[in-house]
């Protein structure tokens, strides 16, 4: 052996998009033989898309996947192709599965054996475990086969060098969270160390409803150094000699001959290779990648549900100016239509900071005023409030209005509504059920409220318009929010308001958010005891309790919310799932 070629191929695929799938396979097929490539990886389910979900439920979807396989078996006839889909035996158990592709046929099949069942992962609802490790010889080398979870956990990568593998290969769907790309490097390096055993991962990217998948394929020697990484949150085609320094000594296999698991062998490709383009990548500060991660959910969610057109509502407050120009940067700034809804409560600072938003990205703006429909609904409503004080009602039924003229212009002009809330007020309730809530997504409703000011004064570091130009992270001393961006410096020093009620900040109904983002951090992402949230912060227990009965009783609301990207370890959503009729509170 001299080395072994590999290609990861990091594809963005469509859940349920069978043929378009395969075209992508093809084409990375395709690319790998061009490259004389002895081994090229897809994705984990890159066929089916990840996740399926309940389309797996029907026989029709789990057929026409395998149909899908079937026409792109004949492709890999110079290459050794591992391939993901959904498997089906003939007890009609389906399997999270690889295919092994060679001279033109599906010579092996490896099946999943370690099934995540948390957070968003519901994968024993629909497959069975694989049993036993699958191991091919391609060039001399044993190369081991996995699938996502299996790398996550020890003994699937045991049994593989103990089967004499000296490269373990993960096919992954490994969703993103801020931070996990370093969880991710960190383990697979313990792994390699630990077995002795390189590693090629293979990623999907994209977005996915409320899934990130950032890409960031790696492969690591046998003593868990990077030897090369892919591009995160774009598709990228790595190619990458293992070289014989990368993997364990030959030796170390004649003790594990003997050992069980299928041993599959492939022919090589040898003969003269091109040679391999140098590849420059940079690491994204941790703020920029989290923006990243967002554009990227934007931009796929409407580009693969079909929409060319966004619209939200554009107040001049931090929230609504974060998510227009995410939107900008996701789609372009000619399909972003920004709505000013000025009410009697609107201040001339807010609606001025608006038009300098959308007048910077060069979104289009549209101004509605929802005075006249709010006087009908008061005069409407007046005999039946008879001599009730005005309260929060007053104050919903202008978020309602807001709420139903982006429904209605999405109506009209088939745009897709983005609505603007953050975490802090998900996790509250501090947010109005078919007002501000009322859309299609929830760009930053995994966003609190102390990231959005980050995030802002980030994107205010990259200039105006919505071209994203090579980013640049602020220093603490530069992020002031008053740049050249196209964020105006009030947006940032202004207090929070809804502007529903005179002179009102959102501080009259929340704690400071600073406090309220360590307290929602600790209670939903956490976990955390109302007795260890006090223990850890410095804040009265009434606050605390407050704040927790707040998120306890708003679980009806944020069911009833669309759907928004994950961007912290949990979400609420597939993340989270409590019981709206529940009378275990800790905050009481």
């Amino acid at each position: 052996m001299t080395s072994l070629r590999i290609a990861l191929a990091q594809l963005n695929v469509t859940v349920g998009d069978l043929d378009g799938n395969r075209r992508l396979v093809e084409e990375a097929i395709r690319r790998a033989q061009a490259w004389l490539v002895d081994l090229v990886v897809a994705p984990e389910l890159a066929i089916s898309g990840y996740p399926p979900e309940d389309l797996l439920l029907k026989p029709q979807f789990v057929q026409a996947n395998l149909d899908a396989m079937s026409w792109l078996t004949p492709m890999a006839r110079r290459v050794v192709a591992l391939v993901g889909y959904v498997d089906r035996a003939r007890d009609g158990k389906l399997y999270n599965a690889a295919a092994v592709l060679s001279g033109g046929a599906q010579v092996a099949t490896y099946r999943k054996q370690c099934l995540p069942n948390y957070g968003v992962f519901d994968e024993k609802r629909y497959f069975a475990s694989g049993i036993g490790p699958l191991v091919i010889e391609a060039g001399g080398v044993r190369v081991g086969v996995t699938i996502c979870e299996d790398l996550w956990e020890e003994q699937p990568i045991r049994a593989l060098a103990a089967a004499g593998a000296r490269l373990v290969v993960n096919l992954s769907a490994s969703p993103y969270h801020a931070g996990k790309l370093k969880e991710r490097e960190r383990l697979f390096a313990l792994r390699a160390r630990r077995n002795r055993v390189a590693i090629a991962y293979c990623n999907l990217i994209g977005g996915q409803d409320e899934l990130v998948f950032d890409g960031a394929s790696l492969v690591l020697d046998a003593r868990g150094r990077l030897v090369s990484q892919g591009a995160q949150f774009r598709e990228d085609f790595l190619v990458v000699d293992v070289l014989p320094a990368h993997l364990r000594p030959q030796a170390g296999d004649g003790a594990s001959r003997g050992a069980r698991g299928r041993v599959v062998v492939v022919p090589s490709v040898g003969g003269e290779r091109p040679r391999l383009p140098a590849q420059r990548l940079r690491a994204y500060p941790p703020v920029e990648e989290i923006y990243e991660a967002l554009t990227l959910g934007v931009r796929d969610y409407a580009r693969k549900n079909g929409f060319s057109t966004v619209v939200l509502g554009l107040s001049g407050g931090i929230d609504s100016a974060l998510t227009a120009c995410l939107a900008a940067d996701a789609v372009g700034s000619s399909r972003v239509v920004g709505i000013v809804m000025p009410s009697r409560f609107s201040s001339r600072a807010t609606q001025a900071d608006a038009t300098a938003i959308a007048t910077a990205l060069g979104i289009e703006r549209r101004e509605i005023s929802i005075e006249p429909m709010f006087q009908a609904y008061l005069q409407t409503l007046a005999p039946h409030f008879g001599q009730r004080q005005a309260d929060v009602t007053e104050q919903n039924l202008q978020a309602r209005i807001r709420g139903n003229l982006l429904m209605a212009l999405s109506n009209k002009f088939g745009w897709l509504v983005l609505t603007t809330g953050n975490k802090s007020e998900l996790a509250t309730g501090y947010c109005t059920l078919y007002g501000d809530m009322a859309g299609g997504f929830a760009v930053i409703k995994d966003v609190p409220k102390t990231l959005v000011y980050q995030l802002a004064r980030f994107r205010n570091q990259r200039g105006p318009g919505s071209l994203p130009a090579p980013a640049r992270f602020a220093s603490q001393s530069e992020a002031t929010g008053a740049q050249a961006g196209p964020i105006p410096a009030g947006v940032f020093t202004r207090a929070p308001t809804a502007e529903l009620a005179p002179h009102q900040t959102d501080q009259d109904t929340l704690p400071p958010y600073d406090l309220l983002d360590r307290i929602v951090k600790a209670y939903v992402e956490e976990d955390r005891s109302l007795r260890e949230i006090l223990e850890i912060n410095r804040a009265a227990p009434e606050t605390v309790a407050r704040v927790l009965r707040m998120v306890d009783r708003s679980e009806y609301k944020r069911r009833q919310g669309p759907p928004g990207i994950k961007i912290t370890p949990k979400a609420f959503g597939k993340d989270r799932r409590m019981p709206i009729t529940n009378r275990y509170h800790q905050g009481e």
